[in-house]
This record gives C-alpha cells, structure tokens and sequence, in this order.
C-alpha cells in the first residue's frame, strides 16, 4: 500500500488525477436520484466529486481518502459549492474506520476496493458491513480483472468481490461497463 500511497500522494500533488471529473458517474446520479436523501458515505472520496454531488442534493454525506491532498482540495470545493455544512471530509483509510459510528443508508465507492489487497479487502468489507444499514445501497466502481491476473494490475475478480460480500449483502444488480479514467489507478 505504500507505493500505492506514494503514487496517489503525488498524483494529487502534481494535480495528475483524470479521473476527478465535474460530476460523478451517471449511475450515481440515476440512483441518487430515486433514493430519498439521508446518509451516505463515500469511500475513498478523492477530491469530493461524489460527496458534493451528494451533499448538493439533500444528502449528509461522509467522504475518506487516505490522501491528505486530496482531503484538502475536496473540503476546498465543498465550501465552494457551499455544501460545508453536510460533508464530512476526513483523512483515513477505508479499512480503519472506527471513528465513524453511524448507520449510513448508501454507499459509494467508485474505484477504491480494487486498490486494496490480502487483509485490507476483508478489514473493508467488515467497515463497510458494519456502517452501511441492513437494507442500504451499496454502488461499487470496480475495475475488474480475470479469473488470473499475473501482470499484478490493480482490479479485483468477480469471485473476489462475491466471496467479499456474499456473508452481508444481496448483489441486486452488476452492471458491466466501461469507463476511461485516462490511465488511473
């Protein structure tokens, strides 16, 4: 993980971060936009795309990344977009969340999981079984890799993410698409 912490701490540095976009994906915006606002926790946040997204449609929304950059440029545009008061920005990894103590009723991930490796996927999947409400949504952004991927490239089997799962959460829906982020991690 640390390299992975170098790589994103410069990217954030150097501002070389493609996949920080106006707005988050459309399918955030179709399911936000079906669900009654609440608590939402956005994991692995970034520069604070989703939880503003979010924060602007009636939602309280908490947003970690373990990049202190990234929290910075986040809470920066939260008070832009004067949504301050409804997000939560903080630095912290998403498999040591302990601080957080509420129920959420969504949350989002749009492409942190496939970061993580050996303990850190199930140490995530307790937080996240333990944060998010029986009954809530969870929308993952997940690079998907084969049955076998010895390139070492950073993604996460379907049978990875089912075992991951599978003990806490219904899979309701998986929709396979394509998205280019430029070259991103």
């Amino acid at each position: 993980m640390h390299d992975l912490y170098a790589e994103m701490v410069r990217r954030y540095h150097e501002r070389d971060i493609p996949w920080d976009q106006p707005f988050p994906p459309p399918e955030v915006i179709a399911l936000t936009a079906q669900l009654v606002p609440g608590r939402a926790l956005d994991l692995g946040c970034g520069a604070g795309r989703t939880s503003i997204y979010l924060a602007r449609h009636g939602w309280r929304c908490d947003g970690v990344d373990f990049v202190p950059e990234a929290i910075a440029m986040a809470q920066e545009a939260a008070r832009a977009q004067a949504v301050a008061e409804q997000t939560r920005l903080q630095v912290a990894s998403v498999t040591r969340l302990g601080f957080l103590q509420d129920r959420y009723d969504l949350a989002v991930d749009i492409g942190c999981l496939h970061a993580q490796r050996g303990d850190e996927l199930g140490a995530y999947a307790q937080e996240l079984s333990r944060l998010l409400r029986p009954g809530g949504d969870y929308l993952l952004f997940v690079r998907l890799l084969p049955r076998t991927d010895p390139s070492g490239t950073r993604g996460l089997t379907m049978r990875t993410i089912r075992t991951l799962f599978a003990p806490s959460f219904v899979f309701d829906h998986i929709e396979h698409g394509v998205t280019d982020t430029g070259g991103s991690p």
